[in-house]
């Protein structure tokens, strides 16, 4: 029987080798070539080899000295934070908010900017790109990808954008327009989209392969999460929940006319907010009209259950098709209905339907579209630089 050795084995393994380092030195931390070994399984030889090898392609770097035992200290090793930048965007009807993050995933930079004066988004993103990398002293050649997140349809096939309704300007052919003006890779994703990578990563569906979220805000929408990847749908239409065709309401059908589709007459912030009236919660905005009914107690709970019952129509349409265990309530209005809507809507698609998911109100508080921009980036960013360790 002849011996065989597969061609660019070593290479692989070291490679493979390589990435398993960095991704612990990531989880747990600063850690000795012997830790690193013992995590790997990889002799000390290797391992010291290994570290050598991610030192020269300044990966890693000493961060400082173990002591104890006999001899001198162990030196402790951990990610370089500088190799590599990422920058995420919220994009919005009226300002943009840009992050900047290291390859560690610690954020070092934020910036806010208003787009009310201004109809030029390929200077609005550059303004926001170049002001964020400042404030983070991240030079632009080591931001390695930038992540957009924006209302609307994104074309799965040319990543370019193809509908948003509330940003005008923004249409096919942008994506090319900023990449060739920021020289880096650019990449667009729907809000809601990256509002699920953030609970997936920290919120209500860590841990969960399947899971729907319902984004309720000034628009209504859905992103949808199978086997731990976001489904986007032939024409990244997929989750457009607002066009779902409810009872109750008047159904459009020129769907490119600025009439209100039937989901979104229904359940948008608009009729919150008509529906709170009516329940004698006046109030500035959607979500305070909601908090209003809540801090109210039993007096509120007409209202929520008013809401809860439209929303769980279109919740309950989802989860017939789909049959996911978790759906996770997001948005202005999702968030501040908390525990008492959630278990509403729950109780109602389970009333309804065969099927009995999981209701939850988002465990990601704070900036869940830019959290989830910065995470699509490194996850990206991690597999080239990671992925490449060996020349």
């Amino acid at each position: 029987m002849s011996s065989t050795r597969l061609p660019g084995t070593p290479r692989l393994l070291r490679a493979l080798n390589d990435r398993a380092a960095l991704e612990l030195l990531l989880e747990r931390g600063p850690l000795t070539r012997a830790q690193l070994g013992a995590a790997t399984g990889l002799s000390k030889v290797t391992a010291s080899q290994l570290v050598e090898r991610l030192e020269e392609r300044g990966l890693v770097t000493r961060v400082g000295e173990q002591a104890g035992g006999r001899g001198p200290n162990a030196q402790l090793y951990a990610v370089r934070p500088g190799s590599a930048h990422v920058i995420g965007v919220d994009v919005g009807a009226d300002r943009v908010v840009a992050a900047c993050a290291d390859i560690t995933g610690a954020v070092i930079g934020r910036v806010e900017q208003s787009t009310r004066d201004t109809d030029d988004p390929v200077g609005v993103v550059h303004n926001a790109v170049v002001e964020v990398a400042g404030s983070a002293q991240a030079q632009l050649a080591s931001v390695r990808r930038i992540v957009l997140g924006t209302p609307g349809l994104v074309d799965p096939a040319s990543g370019d954008m193809t509908f948003a309704f509330n940003l005008p300007r923004w249409h096919r052919g942008l994506l090319a327009a900023l990449r060739e003006d920021l020289h880096t890779p650019v990449v667009f994703e729907n809000d809601v989209n990256l509002a699920a990578v953030a609970e997936a990563q920290s919120g209500a569906a860590q841990d969960v392969d399947d899971f729907v979220l319902v984004w309720v805000g000034a628009g209504l929408g859905l992103a949808i999460m199978l086997g731990g990847r976001l489904h986007h749908g032939s024409s990244g239409a997929a989750g457009e929940i607002g066009y779902l065709p409810v009872p109750g309401v008047p159904i459009p059908r020129d769907v490119s006319r600025r009439a209100k589709p039937a989901f979104q007459q229904l359940a948008g912030a608009d009729a919150v907010r008509e529906v709170a009236a009516e329940k004698g919660f006046e109030a500035a905005t959607a979500a305070d009209a909601v908090r209003a009914a809540i801090s109210a107690g039993t007096a509120g709970g007409s209202m929520l259950d008013e809401l809860a019952r439209r929303l769980a129509l279109g919740v309950a349409s989802t989860c017939v098709v789909l049959d996911p265990p978790l759906v996770v309530l997001a948005g202005e209005v999702g968030q501040a209905g908390g525990a008492a809507l959630a278990d509403r809507v729950q109780h109602e698609v389970a009333a309804i339907t065969l099927v009995k998911p999981k209701v939850v109100p988002t465990g990601v508080p704070d900036e869940p579209i830019l959290r989830g921009a910065l995470r699509t980036a490194l996850d990206a960013v991690r597999d080239e630089v990671f992925g490449s360790t060996v020349g």
